[in-house]
């Protein structure tokens, strides 16, 4: 009673809600008092899940957001109790602030991974890219064009199970400083992080859905941190177990981390413990291009990482369609996100499997047949390309890992045509009509490889006009089997895809969605990498896998292309979409992307007069194209030639190509054909010249002129290079902090080379050049050389400011 009175005494006037509040706790505090064992809720560690022998299946868990945000770990198991009940209490209360603490400082470092400039230390200066919308480098998850930190809520790292197995030294053949070999029992798995070289030695493996049997061939692997990494599983093994090797590849693709952000901090870090078991008697600066993961939390630098796996009905349904052989032509559509590129990978490597090696040697000679339907997220080709490939051996990687097939011998691409957006909404016709075509050419190819399958990869555009397109193509392409990767519908998708199935007589299994690539960059940055890995990607003659230059565009040798004159090398420039002004085509030119398209036909615009592609009612129409009786119906080309639609601007003379009204009528696909992409560098007028960068190699354009086919630059809808406009920026940074690096361990190791002069120069050299490089056109850098700069104020601060215009009529136009 007296406590009572005191607190009524000092009491202030309070609402009715905040005195009940006060009263309930009041009330509260005995109950706690008594029971020690009951902790409040807010203070309560979540539960923490009964641990999983080695030998239990790893679940996966749902494919939801809540995957992405991890909740935070136990300090303690539940399964312990300690003897002093009271201690307990008090340590689960104490935990709260701690835990927050710890949440901020993880915050705070995970908002500036890309940032980064190596993958184990952050750099002096902040410096975010930002594209013409003005979004920074704290926004990952938009799906915009600017260089973005890997998550916007600071959350803590799970960890999270990635390996069934543990090496030891039975397990551990032998390894150095570039080999790893072991021995994997059946139905145990091993998860790694980098790129690597693999090599059966021994046994049957899984990997990506490919199994891959004792043979001489070595493949190669991509493991990035930006999806989910592929795990290596033993399927049947001699005695139990299967022997592979790993060796360390240098290909040059991590180097494009001093050239773009969004490269940084994608492979492995620091060496984990297996490392270090299995470097033991090395150098201690030894490290492979490959770490071994066993958790998540092996990881140094405390990334996301989840392993990619496959739903039972998945892997039914890859086993049910592989066994059709060479009968399969099989359409995979389904919503956005739903895992169709995940599936479309899986099956393709698991129909590519090679056979065990016999005496005849055998080999998949007929290949697979991978259409490509998906101009925003293409897997072996640029952004805005519709492609045919015709595929040889598994390919295992992300897509920016393979971005072209030129002069490859796992696969070459048949034809490709370039639609000019990441979306075919904007054209449907001309998306159908090259969709025709490169059917055309698939049966074609089946002239000479009678086994070979198909797989049709349809984007996410399935409602309203995409879905007419989806079921045109089902009654029209002769497929076997079409697969909808959604088991929630909706019905007003499923019902006239599937009565479109039941015309043409063709199954249709529905899937349920999965999207178990766990992708921690968005759509627009992978089409950013994407295209920067395409543009610094070589394929020497003497090496069969690919190369990666961290030389930025501006310092390589560009290919001078007259447009005018007795030495013209191109017929004309078209621009996609809205027509403009003859005046404004030197500035949508300069410094944009533009596809080489070879034109086989001087009659190879499409005309007006022909009719519409798709009928919009329900019914097919008689203008509908029935490609199983003839392509005589096909839209003509019209009867203008491409010289006499060229008008010619006043001032800079270039060949501008347009026919239509209102917006420009596009390449005929029957008559041309996309060679590759190329970064108009700069346009001289003086000497009537175009200074292209481009992967194209020489021979394949001048096969193209061989054979009397003229060359067109088409500008498409596609997303403005920045990655481009920052390279030589981020080279710069690059070079000073690796000087710097050198300079400080001179000096710890009391170099005298350290106290001479010609690091100071060479430093002053390297800040000129910084200097240099945040003068070019159409940017902008404001620096801070405060080292705590990773709040929201100071990214604000330090931007890069686009003032180009992508093209007339953009969203981008706004920022000039």
């Amino acid at each position: 009673m007296k406590r009572k009175a005191e607190k009524s005494q000092s009491a202030a006037p309070v609402s009715a809600f905040a005195a009940r509040k006060a009263r309930q706790q009041q009330a509260q505090a005995p109950a706690v008092a008594e029971k020690p064992n009951v902790a409040e809720p807010v203070v309560e560690p979540p539960p923490k899940r009964a641990r999983r022998s080695l030998e239990q299946p790893i679940p996966v868990p749902p494919p939801s957001e809540e995957n992405q945000v991890p909740l935070r770990r136990s300090s303690r198991r539940t399964e312990q109790k300690p003897q002093n009940e009271k201690a307990t209490q008090e340590a689960r209360v104490d935990q709260a602030p701690k835990a927050s603490q710890q949440v901020t400082e993880r915050g705070s470092s995970r908002a500036s991974e890309v940032q980064a400039p190596s993958d184990e230390e952050s750099e002096e200066q902040d410096v975010v890219v930002n594209g013409s919308n003005g979004v920074g480098l704290e926004a990952l998850e938009g799906d915009v064009d600017g260089y973005e930190s890997p998550a916007d809520t600071p959350v803590q790292v799970q960890d999270f199970p990635l390996s069934k197995t543990r090496l030891n030294k039975s397990s551990i053949v032998y390894s150095d400083e570039h080999r790893l070999c072991v021995r994997i029992r059946e139905k145990m798995s091993l998860v790694m992080l980098g790129h690597y070289d693999v090599w059966v030695k021994r046994g049957v493996i899984s990997l990506m859905g490919a199994k891959l049997h004792p043979s001489s061939r070595v493949y190669r692997v991509y493991a990035p941190s930006t999806h989910s990494l592929p795990v290596i599983k033993c399927i049947a093994g001699v005695n139990g177990e299967a022997e592979v090797e790993f060796k360390s590849c240098h290909s040059g693709i991590y180097r494009l981390k001093d050239l773009s952000p969004l490269y940084q901090r994608i492979w492995n870090g620091k060496n984990t413990t297996a490392d270090k078991l299995t470097l033991k008697g090395a150098s201690p600066s030894a490290k492979r291009t490959f770490s071994v993961l066993y958790t998540s939390a092996d990881d140094s630098l405390k990334r996301h990482l989840r392993p990619l796996h496959l739903e039972k009905q998945w892997s039914s349904a890859i086993k049910s369609l592989s066994q059709r052989g060479g009968r399969l032509k099989t359409l995979i559509c389904g919503p956005k996100g739903s895992g169709k590129s995940t599936f479309s990978r899986y099956l393709l490597n698991h129909l590519l499997s090679p056979a065990p090696q016999t005496e005849t040697n055998y080999c998949n000679t007929d290949g697979v047949a991978f259409l490509d339907l998906d101009p925003g997220q293409p897997e072996f080709a640029p952004m805005g390309q519709v492609y045919l490939v015709h595929l040889r051996s598994p390919v295992f990687g992300p897509p920016f890992t393979h971005p072209s097939l030129d002069g490859s011998r796992d696969g070459s691409i048949v034809r490709a045509h370039h639609i000019g957006a990441t979306s075919p909404k904007e054209d449907s016709d001309h998306y159908v009509l090259a969709a025709m075509d490169l059917m055309e050419r698939y049966r074609a190819l089946q002239a000479s490889y009678p086994q070979c399958p198909l797989i049709i990869n349809y984007p996410g555009w399935i409602f309203g006009l995409g879905l007419e397109v989806a079921t045109y193509l089902v009654r029209s392409l002769g497929l076997s089997d079409v697969v909808y990767m959604s088991e929630k519908g909706p019905a007003e998708v499923v019902e006239p895809l599937g009565q479109a199935a039941y015309q043409a007589k063709v199954p249709l299994t529905i899937l349920p969605s999965q999207p178990t690539d766990f992708v921690n960059r968005s759509s627009a940055q992978l089409r950013s990498m994407q295209m920067q890995s395409y543009f610094h990607m070589s394929r020497p003659s003497n090496i069969t896998t690919p190369l990666w230059l961290e030389k930025p565009l501006s310092r390589t040798n560009p290919f001078h292309v007259h447009y005018s004159g007795p030495k013209q090398g191109i017929q004309g420039v078209m621009v996609m979409g809205t027509q403009i002004n003859p005046d404004l085509l030197h500035e949508v030119l300069d410094g944009s992307i533009v596809a080489v398209v070879a034109v086989e036909s001087p009659n190879a615009i499409l005309g007006q007069n022909a009719g519409p592609v798709l009928s919009t009612g329900e019914t097919d129409s008689d203008h509908d194209i029935n490609m199983g009786d003839s392509t005589d119906n096909l839209p003509s080309a019209g009867s203008s030639t491409i010289e006499s639609s060229i008008t010619r601007t006043p001032k800079e003379d270039l060949p501008y190509l347009f026919v239509g009204s209102g917006s420009s009528n596009p390449l005929d696909p029957k008559v041309s054909h996309c060679l590759g992409l190329a970064l108009v560098r700069s346009v001289n007028v003086a000497s009537r010249q175009l200074e292209l960068v481009t992967p194209i190699t020489g021979s394949t354009i001048r096969g193209a002129l061989e054979q009397g086919h003229g060359i067109v630059l088409v500008r498409g809808l596609l997303d403005n290079p920045n990655w481009a406009i920052s390279e030589d920026y981020h080279s710069a940074r690059a070079a000073e902090k690796r000087h710097r690096e050198l300079a400080e361990k001179l000096k710890k190791n009391k170099d005298p080379a350290a106290e001479d002069g010609t690091l100071d120069a060479e430093k002053q050299m390297l800040r000129d050049r910084i200097r240099r490089a945040s003068n070019v056109p159409w940017m902008t850098v404001v620096e801070d050389n405060s080292r705590r700069h990773r709040e929201a104020v100071q990214r604000e601060k330090s931007l890069w400011k686009l003032r180009k215009k992508a093209y007339p009529g953009s969203d981008s136009e706004g920022d000039w």
